[in-house]
């Protein structure tokens, strides 16, 4: 009996295999080793941002082990991903799943290609599983954590996980989880990718300032909320930025945004995860002993 099921589960998975083995390429874009990569949609590429290290003459080997050229779409360092756009699609695009319904323990196979075009395969389990959670280099947030336990080998980044349906429900990669293997779920690829296809970069809000956290002066105490202990002192504000168009100063005390005291960077973080471009936030300001009122649009770091 149980070697029917051993049987059963082999056969599932070499035929999963088989199937979205079409859609995985191998993208030569650095130096070394090639990293792999997923036909999304037709003439789209998907791969990992940190295996594409120029913008220009980077070259996909098909499933066929034809290679075509390929030209950089855009790229988020913070989740890790890379488009690429090719003139001509392949036969087939691989089959999507859904990653909310993976659970720890899950069988689970990762494919890849060789830099010869080989296809390539290490199989485990979903070694660990929770929700939304950001990555700490860039601040990219992933609808999903997923912790692969399995051989993640060089070159295999870039490379679907398929579920023990055959579904695609991520991309691999050891950029994010310092040195561990993850899984970016479809749904964040499929955010990302509309986004970059749409704009080029992923739009992120931003100051335009550094600031420092430090105590209010005892002087200042009476002027804010009793509550307010620390503020953000503007060290630089940025040529042109957001925080020089809106009338912030070098040298102003930075206490409160949108309603919520500002005593530290972390705060600032926050609230800019939760903003969009364009939106206005209510900036108070401690300047020259007085509270000051400044209206703040969010610009795009990126641009």
């Amino acid at each position: 009996m149980a070697n029917s099921i051993l049987e059963t589960i082999s056969s599932e998975f070499a035929s999963a295999a088989e199937k979205v083995g079409g859609s995985v390429v191998a993208v030569h874009a650095r130096r070394w080793r090639p990293t792999s990569g997923i036909e999304w949609k037709k003439g789209v590429i998907v791969t990992v941002h940190h295996g594409v290290e120029r913008d220009e003459d980077i070259k996909v080997q098909l499933a066929s082990g034809r290679g075509v050229s390929a030209k950089l779409a855009g790229r988020d360092p913070t989740t890790d991903i890379a488009v690429l756009k090719l003139d001509e699609g392949s036969s087939g695009l691989p089959p999507l799943g859904d990653s909310t319904g993976l659970k720890l323990g899950h069988l689970v196979l990762a494919l890849g290609r060789t830099r010869h075009g080989d296809l390539v395969a290490s199989s485990g389990i979903i070694g660990g599983i929770s929700g939304a959670w950001r990555n700490r280099r860039g601040g990219g947030q992933l609808d999903q954590h997923i912790r692969l336990d399995l051989a993640l080998y060089p070159g295999f980044s870039g490379g679907p996980l398929l579920n023990a349906r055959g579904e695609v429900v991520g991309m691999n990669t050891k950029g994010i989880g310092h040195g561990r293997a993850v899984t970016i779920p479809v749904a964040t690829i499929n955010r990302v990718v509309e986004e970059l296809l749409e704009k080029g970069h992923i739009a992120r809000p931003y100051l335009g300032v550094a600031m420092h956290a430090v105590e209010v002066p005892d002087n200042l105490r009476s002027k804010l909320p009793a509550h307010t202990r620390a503020g953000l002192l503007v060290l630089h504000v940025e040529s042109g930025g957001p925080a020089e168009k809106a009338g912030v100063s070098l040298g102003d005390l930075v206490f409160e945004a949108s309603g919520k005291t500002l005593e530290h960077l972390d705060a600032v973080q926050d609230l800019l995860r939760a903003a969009k471009v364009g939106e206005v936030v209510e900036v108070r300001v401690v300047r020259g002993g007085e509270v000051k009122l400044v209206s703040l649009t969010l610009g795009d770091r990126a641009r």
